[in-house]
């Protein structure tokens, strides 16, 4: 599997930086998209897709616990790679899945099968610790039941997770890190094929620094010095090395604090000899990378296809969702 991020073109004003890219680029991909338009928490609301999802499937007995699945058009004549998107929120009830359904959607049209999944948050019967970490673990170990019953290849799967969602990803990916004695630990987690994590909390430690003290109550302590002790089973920037490619997509005008984690996330992997790749969208801000109507499809279909080593070309990479 090729390790390097693709070179990336755009036919819109807006300018994309690319850092840590391993390789030469080997395929390009063009995009009529619109630019970037400051996007708030009450806009993604009114995100929605334009075709309801094949099925939806619970993978738990909780009443949160389910997924919403996509096949794209021919999966009855062979297995698609699966991309698992997990969205974000401060990791509250009061945002759902729903938002991340545009780009589930646009993923599928362009070729490959998308599983949103749903899970216990802040202010759910059994949200936050541990309860959050388990359903987002079973959701995506779920992906070997669903190919048993979809045609779904569960060797080629890629982990998509926005803002908190960003945070579990990452951290769901890093499950053979965890400590033998942690509660969270899995005896087999579902291998991946890398990464893409959109504006995500990385390094929960220097989010609390920062500020966000809600850190504190996703994790279940209360203050931070309990949080460090905890760090290691719950922070992805503690789970290295993975193994695992990831690229990570944020909007220059996001907040500040979080631009600094990505690029201290990113340091600190490469120091552990993963490979990262960091991509800074010029004017986006941190609802816009989750649009996939703008110039962000660019670089997260990229990232997709080619962690899953599916063709990504010109023609394919134009969103049809916008189009219609």
């Amino acid at each position: 599997m090729k390790r390097g991020i693709a070179r990336i073109v755009l036919s819109l004003l807006g300018t994309v930086t690319l850092m840590g890219c391993q390789q030469p680029p080997d395929k390009e991909a063009v995009i009529e998209s619109k630019p970037f338009s400051h996007l708030s928490e009450l806009d993604i609301v009114e995100m929605v897709p334009t075709r309801a999802p094949d099925a939806r499937v619970r993978y738990d007995e909780h009443p949160l616990t389910f997924g919403n699945l996509r096949l794209p058009d021919g999966a009855t004549g062979k297995d698609s790679p699966l991309v698992i998107l997990i969205h974000g929120g401060q990791w509250e009830s009061s945002f759902t899945l729903d938002y991340m359904e545009p780009l589930a959607e646009a993923l599928t049209e362009a070729g490959v099968a998308t599983w949103n999944i749903e899970f216990r948050r802040l202010n759910n019967p059994g949200g936050g610790y541990p309860g959050m970490f388990h359903d987002v673990s079973n959701g995506i170990d779920f992906a070997r039941q669903l190919a048993q019953n979809y045609p779904i290849d569960a060797e080629r799967i890629v982990l998509l997770g926005h803002s908190s969602g960003g945070h579990l990803a990452a951290w769901a990916a890093g499950r053979q890190n965890l400590p033998q004695d942690s509660e969270l630990l899995d005896s087999d987690p579902l291998p991946v094929r890398g990464i893409v994590d959109l504006a995500g909390v990385l390094d929960l430690e220097y989010a609390y620094s920062a500020g966000r003290t809600d850190i504190l109550e996703v994790v279940g302590v209360g203050n931070g010095e309990e949080l460090g002790r905890l760090a290691t089973e719950v922070s992805p920037i503690e789970l290295f090395p993975r193994g695992i490619p990831q690229t990570l997509v944020i909007g220059s005008d996001d907040s500040p604090w979080r631009l600094e984690s990505q690029e201290r996330y990113k340091t600190r992997g490469e120091t552990e000899g993963d490979v990262l790749d960091l991509i800074v969208l010029d004017g986006a801000n941190h609802f816009d990378v989750v649009d996939p109507c703008t110039e962000a499809w660019t670089p997260i279909a990229t990232a997709v296809f080619e962690y899953l080593d599916e063709s990504l070309d010109s023609a394919e990479s134009s969103n049809p969702v916008c189009a219609r």
